[in-house]
């Protein structure tokens, strides 16, 4: 579907150009795109390197596992049907450290595996169970404490401050992941009452 309304959107936009006599500008805006897309890929493959090196630098460290010891109350408050030491709850772990600094890129690998373990809890059934959709919601919200990517993109496209989006981002990634942290407990709550 998506693919599809982009591919509209992309001739309309070349039909009011030509309509327009705007054509030229449409073919310079594409190769100035198609160039500044390539900077922007190289500087955040960069970036994404230094990160995950960084995050295996630590799980090799045990820092992983030492914040995985201590985020343990949260897991077990928002993922009550994940047994204590499941390997689930590492992945979890990793995926929420590396969303609180910002690395969404290098917590989508931590949150898959974190699926698939919950999926064998849940008996390899198709239909998501409640810590997966708990973990699902979790992972939207991204608490942010240092947003490295948007800090990252800023810098690129010559900020004079990126450093400036972090108070509003954790104000706003707090709020973010404070509602859907509530509205899992409570949706878990109605499910368990209703026996569903």
């Amino acid at each position: 579907m998506l693919n599809k309304l982009w591919g509209l959107m992309i001739v309309a936009g070349i039909c009011v150009a030509a309509f327009t006599g705007r054509i030229g500008t449409v073919s310079t805006s594409v190769i100035d795109s198609a160039r500044e897309a390539v900077t922007l890929c190289i500087t955040m493959m960069g970036i994404m390197a230094l990160w995950t090196g960084i995050m295996n630098i630590a799980k090799k460290a045990g820092i992983i596992d030492a914040m995985t010891r201590m985020m343990t109350p949260v897991l077990t408050f928002l993922f009550p049907d994940i047994p204590k030491g499941h390997v689930a709850n590492e992945y979890i772990a990793a995926n929420m450290i590396s969303n609180m600094l910002g690395l969404s890129w290098a917590a989508t690998p931590a949150g898959l595996k974190a699926m698939e373990e919950m999926k064998k809890l849940n008996n390899g059934s198709r239909t998501a169970s409640t810590d997966m959709c708990t973990f699902l919601i979790i992972n939207i919200s991204s608490l942010q404490l240092i947003p490295v990517n948007i800090i990252a993109y800023r810098t690129q496209y010559g900020s004079v401050a990126p450093t400036d989006i972090i108070g509003m981002g954790l104000v706003a990634t707090t709020v973010s992941t404070l509602v859907g942290a509530a509205f899992s407990v409570i949706a878990r709550s109605i499910v368990k009452k209703h026996g569903r």
